[in-house]
């Protein structure tokens, strides 16, 4: 046996020390956009405390304006909306609530379209709890034909909103505006004054909107988005100027855009700029998941900003998309994914689902009585009166289980609008699926259903949003589904800046009511 010399074995020794004592490196936590899965434009989110709140665009449904609660800007939870009634000044175009928090009271400035002159302006509510809802102010901003995209900050004790205005405007360029608030809040004082115009022929050539305005140091930084928005065609991007007053002048950074999209998440844009309590900087902001695009919205992803203390520019952290996977704000771990699903017997549950419906169609009248989701038949359009969800994902399985009515139909329903819609039904001893396309009614398959049968599970499977497949049974029987090898396609769903609805609708007979026994919705 051959033994090592002395410094041989003290060499050894100390290397092995050495190796034992090094710390092991920190695990980095992760989370994977989006953080507010399904259609949530526009996203404005503030910190209040440990707690950060957010607000999205709403469209043509209502209730108007979603909140959502966070403790870490990842895992967030519904709270409830802006508006439960709708301001009945009010006929849509529910777009771009902008948080904001002074002394105690929570305000919402949004964008919506006055009933008197279908013109977009600016409201304004107030609450002092945003757990039950806004008192709504009435109208606060109208510019000729156009104002939206408000956006309020604090300089030195003193209110100041901004907007985008010129939008329909013949002959004008698109242009963000400012003005000095009173100190309520609730009525603009101060004269306005231009913020930034937008280039025509540059990247701006769309316009310029969806400004974030915050205060680093000595400069006042502004987020602000451009070109289209919405749709399939989309090309939104994001650039960002500074000033070293609110009032200006406003310098363009020379390397804009600095945000846009790519085949993971298309047409980025419209968020806030919101602060960690250890000071990391996050843009909650849209975009369209490039494989359930238009199909399931614009939907809230996060992205990081970091500082160049040379040029103090801001950049984003991961270049110049969003990213798919990103490191989390501290405290914040996964999301859980399984909390997209959602199942209601309402023979046993008393789960209450967080129901959307048509803003530009009478709301439904619906309650759970009699172990039922019981929906009265009152609006004599053909998709009927339709009770929906947001779409979190494109590939899920819809489920609907109900009693069959003589003189009622039951439907489960892919709902663009009023005018556009793709619906499957039973009643009257049958089932139908049926489309109302532009406005045109037609039944594409029918059905009949024995006698014996009155209890029916009426299902839909979805991919990617885009192709659906739909089929009925009864629990514990093998039924021939009527289109259960057919695949229907229906492109023309979405309308631009929103995405289908997916849920249920009653039709036929007037003050009839659905007895819905159960919900299911389960993502792939």
């Amino acid at each position: 046996m051959k033994f090592l010399p002395a410094i041989l074995l003290l060499t050894l020794f100390c290397s092995v020390e050495v190796s034992a004592q090094k710390p092991a490196p920190a695990r980095v936590i992760t989370y994977r956009n989006p953080v507010i899965a399904g259609d949530f434009a526009d996203p404005s989110v503030i910190r209040v405390g440990d707690t950060y709140y957010a607000v999205g665009t709403s469209s043509e449904w209502g209730p108007a304006y979603p909140i959502y609660s966070s403790k870490d800007l990842v895992n967030w939870e519904y709270v409830g909306p802006v508006f439960a009634e709708l301001p009945k000044w009010t006929m849509g175009s529910y777009w771009a609530p902008e948080l904001f928090f002074r002394n105690g009271t929570f305000y919402v400035y949004y964008t919506a379209r006055r009933k008197s002159d279908k013109q977009s302006v600016i409201g304004v509510a107030t609450t002092k709890d945003i757990t039950k809802g806004f008192k709504d102010h009435g109208l606060i901003i109208e510019w000729t034909k156009e104002a939206i995209d408000a956006y309020v900050v604090d300089d030195k004790g003193k209110l100041f909103i901004t907007w985008k205005a010129y939008g329909l405007d013949k002959d004008r360029g698109i242009e963000l505006l400012g003005a000095e608030l009173s100190p309520d809040g609730l009525k603009v004082t101060g004269k306005e004054f231009s913020l930034i115009k937008a280039d025509p022929t540059g990247w701006e050539a769309g316009g310029a909107e969806g400004q974030a305005i915050f205060k680093r140091g000595n400069y006042w930084y502004m987020l602000y988005s451009g070109n289209a928005c919405c749709g399939d065609r989309c090309d939104y991007q994001v650039g960002m100027a500074r000033a070293e007053t609110l009032q200006g002048p406003w310098e363009k950074y020379a390397g804009n855009p600095v945000l846009f999209g790519d085949d993971t998440w298309k047409c980025p844009g419209h968020g806030t700029v919101v602060t960690t309590p250890d000071r990391r900087w996050f843009y909650l902001h849209h975009a369209y998941n490039g494989i359930d695009f238009t199909f399931a919205g614009r939907q809230g992803v996060l992205s990081e900003l970091i500082w160049d203390e040379t040029t103090r520019w801001p950049a984003f952290r991961y270049g110049k998309t969003t990213p798919a996977q990103a490191e989390s704000p501290a405290g914040a771990g996964p999301v859980p994914q399984h909390s997209l699903n959602f199942s209601v017997n309402y023979e046993r549950d008393t789960l209450r689902l967080p129901w959307v419906f048509d803003a530009g169609q009478p709301k439904p009248k619906f309650g759970i009585r009699a172990a039922a989701l019981e929906i009265e038949c009152e609006n004599p359009a053909p998709t009927g009166n339709f009770l929906g969800h947001t779409i979190k994902k494109g590939s899920y399985t819809y489920a609907a289980e109900f009693v069959i009515k003589d003189n009622l139909f039951q439907n489960i329903v892919l709902y663009g609008d009023a005018q556009n819609a793709i619906g499957y039904g039973a009643g009257q001893n049958r089932v139908e699926l049926w489309q109302v396309k532009d406005g045109q009614y037609e039944i594409l398959q029918k059905q009949e259903i024995p006698d014996k049968y009155k209890n029916i599970r009426l299902e839909l499977q979805s991919r990617f949003g885009r192709y659906y497949t739909f089929s009925w049974g009864v629990k514990g029987q093998k039924i021939d589904s009527l289109t259960s090898s057919v695949q229907i396609e229906a492109p023309w769903l979405p309308r631009w800046d929103r995405a289908p609805r997916v849920g249920v609708s009653v039709t036929g007979a007037v003050d009839q009511k659905s007895e819905i026994k159960a919900i299911e919705m389960k993502y792939d």
